[in-house]
């Protein structure tokens, strides 16, 4: 099985993370601002998922 071909079969959540991470790397930024970014975005999409399970 290709490379490409197990990511297509992967659960969505690895193929997100892994279009996240060529993102990321695209913009050459360093880590611990994707760090700090990273931090953000968990705590907004928390927040999300509370107000949709409310």
């Amino acid at each position: 099985m290709t490379e490409s071909n197990t990511l297509a079969n992967a659960p969505k959540h690895v193929q997100l993370a892994v279009d996240l991470i060529m993102l990321l790397e695209q913009h050459e930024l360093d880590a611990k601002t994707v760090l700090q970014a990273l931090e953000i975005v968990q705590k907004d999409f928390k927040q999300k998922c509370q107000e949709q399970a409310t």
